[in-house]
């Protein structure tokens, strides 16, 4: 029991010195143009209906790709999860829900990682009115 609970304050402990380390970066640089994997390393739908919940992985990916708060990330997954139980079923969207929460971490180095349109690593910081315009430039560009 000892062990599991100093085993717990080691995690606590790196994910705080994490998330300190990402929030500090605000300084966005240039914004990449929006890309979308799809359905990150998930199928983009059912065998019958092949791209079934697609369309949620687009718009999740959207929100990603344009970064911001913990709380906008945590309303994008889980709008995810909303899309995709509304579609197949609600046990499958939990468990997408409950990947994108662990995977898509702006401090790991991955191309679905939250805020990924950005250079790494970003962090959570709100986007400013400049980056805000970026993101605006950037839709209208390709057509989005």
């Amino acid at each position: 029991m000892q062990q599991s609970k100093g085993l717990l304050r080691f995690f606590r402990f790196i994910v705080l010195v994490l998330l300190g380390f990402s929030a500090g970066n605000t300084l966005a640089g240039e914004l990449l143009p929006f890309r979308s994997d799809g359905c990150s390393m998930f199928p983009d739908g059912s065998r019958a209906k092949e791209t079934l919940w697609l369309s949620c992985c687009r718009d999740h990916d959207l929100s990603y790709w344009r970064g911001g708060t913990l709380s906008q990330r945590r309303a994008a997954d889980d709008a995810l999860q909303q899309c995709v139980a509304s579609k197949d079923s609600p046990q499958l969207a939990k468990l997408m829900w409950m990947g994108v929460s662990v995977g898509g971490a702006p401090w790991l180095p991955t191309p679905f990682r939250w805020g990924y349109g950005w250079p790494y690593p970003r962090g959570y910081p709100a986007l400013s009115a400049e980056e805000e315009a970026q993101v605006a430039r950037m839709l209208f560009i390709q057509g989005q």
